[in-house]
């Protein structure tokens, strides 16, 4: 094999690898706008006519598995007051999986930190840091109990 034939085929594997990443980023930006439309259909009690729940009749119209379809109304609703992360996913920034994750923790006071993380983070990066976050905030919640039933 000489040196142009890996050439070409470097630049080759450079392209589909370019590629995968632009159809990647639609997607999440597809994905944005779903959940976007799940958000509102959920406000506005859509799934009201014989469904239980959102989550349910996302599981009965779209398909999703019941822990997926609740997962994806958990994440529609936390987006609606995490601007930055939400237009993060929707410019295709941040795939749905990172998204999902941060929005366990994300508060609007917290959002832009944990941005940061998303954007410089793998997903297991971003999966590991979600799951310390909410280490510290049960070990918070528990001291303050702490401190609350010592002060009766």
């Amino acid at each position: 094999m000489d040196i142009f034939t890996t050439d070409a085929r470097t630049a080759d594997l450079n392209q589909l690898g370019d590629e995968i990443a632009e159809l990647s980023a639609h997607l999440e930006a597809a994905t944005a706008r779903l959940l976007d439309l799940i958000r509102e259909f959920d406000a506005r009690e859509g799934w009201g006519n014989g469904f239980r729940s959102c989550a349910a009749w996302l599981s009965w119209r779209v398909g999703y598995a019941p822990g997926a379809a609740r997962e994806h109304v958990r994440v529609a609703r936390a987006l609606g007051t995490l601007p930055f992360l939400s237009q993060a996913l929707a410019r295709g920034e941040l795939s749905y999986a990172k998204v999902r994750e941060l929005t366990r923790v994300a508060t609007p006071e917290t959002e832009e930190r944990l941005l940061t993380v998303g954007r410089t983070g793998t997903a297991e990066h971003v999966e590991r840091i979600v799951r310390g976050w909410r280490r510290m905030d049960r070990k918070a919640e528990a001291q303050e109990a702490a401190r609350h039933h010592t002060a009766r």
